[in-house]
């Protein structure tokens, strides 16, 4: 496995890639987008088309723009698509006009507190046009009149999403979902993107117990598409985590799913407090990405959502401060990390029955005192192999008998292995 600053550096340099890419929740730059990605991980891609019915909503006409500026009464553009997607609001409708300044400003959004910075700004489902700028840009326009011109389509298309599928010993899956919708927003989210793909790799080294989907959609309508698409099977998610916000400096922030006490739920508690990381974990709350579809009370799946520093927390959000030099291999690397750590705590968090019940067995007869001598740890061993045997009654998991006894889950769960192996436990 290669060391984990060598792949902060990889997610670091695939955000970097992603970042000049125009994406919004339709069009080629998904396809360009989802593309690289799958120079990484094999992807099925999906095409939805216009007006199909997802749920309460219908997929949108197809967005796609190949140019936009604003030039000035010299001909100068003041304004180039070219130099950043920002400054374009998103799914603008096509304009070609000459009006006077008075009447431009009125399409024009900024960020007065922020004059440096350009806004990130949609209109998805109003037709409308505009453009995004430094406050210190407009402040600089003269009076006269000016060219604006936004080269885009809406027209009849489809809504694109992908997955990728880690196949585990049992069909029951895990889900992991990172939206693709954001142009050149480099925390939010292609950081999400990032790690969710080197995640997707990571697992691949082994087999893992659960079945693990990659979900890479627009926001909102493109999780909305996915349960519409998968509702027959959705009983098969048995856990699900949110990615977005992963490589800020910040500390991590853990959401709870709607429920608060689903497996995953308490599994991030675990891991996050057991790893002495700095952290937060915050209640639900139906605002925020896309745990809100997953979780909404006709599907209630556990889901919750693991980020650095929340959506709309950090003053760079949606803005184009957000770019490579905000995030960092060191953050990205650390919030893959945690996500491995509690996805192994996930994989082995099952429930065991004591084939021994009545009094204590012989450990010692087993040879499971003597494959413990030497070791400086053989006292906490042996006290996980009895809690094991004390709890391992169907009803507690042993992330249970971890919080219980206080002893760390990998120590647990390697005396159940060596219980399971001498034939005293069974799943």
């Amino acid at each position: 496995m290669a060391p984990m600053t060598s792949t902060g550096e990889e997610m670091h340099a695939l955000v970097e890639r992603l970042y000049p890419l125009c994406r919004s929740i339709t069009g080629d730059g998904v396809r360009a987008t989802l593309d690289i990605v799958g120079e990484y991980v094999p992807l099925q891609v999906h095409e939805v088309p216009t007006g199909t019915q997802v749920l309460d909503w219908t997929v949108p006409q197809e967005w796609n723009i190949r140019d936009a500026y604003i030039a000035d009464p010299t001909g100068h553009r003041v304004l180039d698509f070219a130099a950043s997607s920002l400054h374009v609001l998103g799914y603008s409708v096509p304009v070609s006009r000459t009006m006077p300044l008075a009447e431009l400003r009125g399409h024009l959004h900024t960020l007065p507190d922020h004059p440096s910075w350009v806004p990130y700004r949609t209109s998805y489902y109003k037709p409308e046009w505009g453009f995004c700028l430094s406050q210190e840009t407009l402040d600089a326009l003269p009076d006269g009149e000016y060219e604006v011109r936004i080269d885009s389509t809406l027209a009849d298309g489809h809504l694109t999403y992908a997955e990728h599928v880690v196949p585990g010993q049992v069909a029951d899956e895990v889900i992991v979902s990172c939206h693709v919708c954001h142009p050149s927003l480099a925390n939010d989210n292609l950081a999400g993107i990032a790690v969710a793909t080197f995640l997707a790799r990571a697992l691949t080294e082994r087999t893992p117990y659960y079945t693990y989907r990659f979900i890479y959609a627009p926001g909102t309508i493109g999780a909305i598409t996915w349960l519409a698409r998968n509702a027959e099977r959705i009983d098969r998610v048995k856990h699900g985590l949110v990615l977005a916000c992963a490589g800020d400096p910040g500390q991590l922030t853990y959401k709870q799913s709607r429920r608060g006490d689903a497996e995953i739920d308490r599994v991030m508690r675990h891991v996050l407090a057991a790893s002495e990381r700095p952290h937060t974990v915050a209640e639900f709350t139906p605002y925020g990405y896309d745990e809100r579809q997953y979780c909404s009370p006709g599907f209630d799946l556990g889901v919750g959502s693991l980020s650095r520093t929340p959506y709309a927390g950090y003053p760079e959000y949606h803005t184009s401060a957000d770019n490579p030099d905000f995030v960092s291999p060191e953050a990205m690397a650390d919030t893959l990390a945690v996500c491995r750590e509690a996805f192994a705590v996930l994989d082995r968090n099952r429930r065991y029955v004591n084939l021994s019940p009545y009094g204590e067995p012989q450990l010692g007869r087993r040879g499971l005192y003597d494959a413990l001598g030497g070791r400086s740890d053989t006292k906490q061993t042996q006290m996980a192999m009895l809690w094991v045997l004390s709890l391992s009654d169907g009803e507690h998991a042993l992330l249970d008998i971890a919080e219980r006894s206080g002893l760390p889950f990998g120590t647990v769960a390697a005396a159940a292995d060596a219980l399971r192996g001498a034939d005293l436990i069974k799943a």
